[in-house]
């Protein structure tokens, strides 16, 4: 592939993760970065910060600034460690998982951010993007 056509695909991907996130905030009320790390809480329950920072690919700074966000409104609580105390536990609050419950019923009942693609469609597109990710990390 010539460099501008690898150009041109990078810069559809990139406007197309802007309007996407952007619609994603506006249905959901939530950043996608912080969706997902309370879905990830939810999904393992109570962690550490460092493996938050692990599964999401993010900085420790960016990390301790979403939660620091999630935690004054109500959706997570941190603690540390008593025997360690560098480390920092997370976990979700009641609130959240509510919260996160509401997100994925009314997106059920509106479905408007994956409308424009079938399920086929869809899993195509996450295989090619972790085919992308593994070529990344390689």
């Amino acid at each position: 592939m010539r460099l501008r056509e690898v150009s041109r695909l990078l810069y559809q991907m990139k406007i197309t993760n802007q309007v996407m996130t952007s619609n994603f905030e506006k249905e959901t009320g939530f950043s996608l970065t912080r969706y997902e790390l309370m879905m990830f809480l939810k999904e393992t329950g109570k962690c550490s910060q460092t493996n938050i920072q692990s599964e999401l690919c993010i900085d420790r700074a960016a990390v301790t600034r979403h939660l620091k966000r999630l935690e004054e409104k109500g959706y997570v609580i941190r603690e540390r460690n008593k025997q360690n105390n560098r480390e920092i536990f997370v976990e979700v609050t009641n609130k959240a998982h509510e919260a996160l419950e509401k997100c994925e019923s009314d997106h059920n009942a509106t479905n408007t951010l994956s409308s424009s693609l079938s399920e086929l469609e869809e899993k195509q597109l996450s295989e090619l993007l972790d085919k992308l990710m593994e070529k990344k990390r390689d």
